[in-house]
């Protein structure tokens, strides 16, 4: 009893300080003042076996059945955190065994499958990021490794179909052959193309086949001709970058547009499909560290009407109207109790508009916000966060 009365109690709680919102943006909420209302989850996920080791969240995706599928890093686990398995010899707890790399959970939070790692005829990431689920069910997988180079394509269920690229032969931004520590990426459904967030090492967007791999398009930040110059540390007073310093996460909306997240940049851009620029707009622009803009999800509503962008260095998840792109409320704050947001570095949602969060570093978790449907906002102000061009 007084557990159940301690989670009930705590989201409760968490409810009535999930957003806060600048009364004088109305009109970037839209004529009805009201804002998305996030409630967090206790109960997601499940328990998993007891002797797992989880070690930080590289990605996070949801499939046409509304599977979440979890991305963590098991070579980011400590000495001290793996008492038991290949790496412990002989075993010195029955705790712990890093999990697999690829995680598979249903709506109530179940674990039902798990994989990934090296195998045969394929090239397994150094470092775990992006992940992906397409029309077709096929798991795209990205890695941000130096030697990095590649794109992995499975079935669902874990089996290899097809590799893009070689680690360690990446010829930069210009190569249509090899990737250059990719981030992250979508499938378009429309044209079965994949757009990658060609971002660690490269810093481009690149778009392929999503059968053949034959290249098709790539461009950089505002549509240039992709460029690898140092571009130097970031300065929030300078002029904006003509290039991407990271492009980290991207999306592709039902109107046509592709997102880009620009994480040290603290920038979001939008392109047509063909590269061609629109617009962009910075979020807490004077943020330094590794920058604010670290990825989003696009809300499941016909219009999509809005943005969620997690960002990494504030520890917040942004909710931007799409089309004016500006903020309209926020909610998070740094903490590693259930709830609290450390680095959020992966964002996903499901059609019922529920909202999946995956932590970096010391929290190394992923966590469920449900959606509650559209609210008024409380009084309360919130910094000036967005600039738009």
């Amino acid at each position: 009893m007084y557990r159940k009365r301690t989670a009930i109690t705590t989201a409760l709680a968490l409810g009535t300080v999930l957003f806060w919102v600048a009364a004088d943006r109305q009109d970037a909420i839209g004529q009805s003042g009201q804002v998305p209302i996030f409630e967090y989850d206790p109960t997601f996920p499940k328990p998993m076996p007891e002797n797992w080791a989880i070690g930080p969240i590289g990605g996070l995706a949801v499939d046409r059945q509304e599977h979440l599928f979890v991305v963590q890093r098991p070579a980011g686990l400590l000495a001290n955190e793996r008492f038991s398995g290949a790496n412990a010899k002989p075993p010195k707890a029955d705790c712990c065994i890093p999990a697999p790399p690829v995680l598979e959970f249903d709506q109530s939070g179940k674990l039902v499958n798990s994989w990934g790692g090296p195998g045969a005829g394929y090239d397994w990431p150094q470092t775990e990021h992006g992940v992906f689920v397409d029309h077709k069910d096929i798991v795209w997988l990205a890695g941000s490794g130096a030697k990095d180079a590649q794109l992995l394509k499975f079935t669902r269920q874990g089996k290899f179909l097809q590799q893009f690229g070689k680690p360690g032969m990446s010829g930069g931004s210009a190569d249509t052959k090899n990737l250059g520590s990719p981030a992250n990426l979508a499938v378009d459904p429309v044209t079965n193309e994949v757009y990658v967030a060609d971002g660690y090492g490269n810093h481009r967007v690149i778009v392929l086949d999503g059968d053949t791999f034959a290249f098709k398009r790539m461009w950089g930040a505002y549509g240039n001709r992709p460029d690898d110059a140092a571009l130097g540390p970031y300065n929030p007073d300078a002029p904006p970058a003509q290039q991407f310093r990271l492009p980290h996460n991207i999306s592709i909306s039902r109107d046509g547009f592709v997102y880009v997240a620009d994480r040290p940049n603290n920038r979001i851009q939008v392109f047509r499909k063909d590269g061609t620029y629109v617009k962009e707009a910075f979020i807490s622009r004077r943020t330094l560290l590794a920058g604010a803009a670290s990825g989003f999800a696009l809300s499941p509503d016909p219009q999509q009407r809005f943005l969620y962008m997690i960002d990494g260095a504030n520890h917040h998840v942004w909710i931007l109207n799409r089309d004016t792109l500006q903020v309209v409320a926020r909610f998070g704050q740094q903490g590693l109790f259930g709830g609290s947001l450390n680095i959020p570095h992966a964002i996903a949602i499901d059609s019922r508009g529920n909202l999946y969060v995956g932590e970096n570093f010391d929290a190394r978790r992923f966590q469920r916000f449900l959606y509650k449907g559209l609210g008024t906002p409380s009084a309360g102000t919130i910094p000036p966060t967005t600039i738009v061009r």
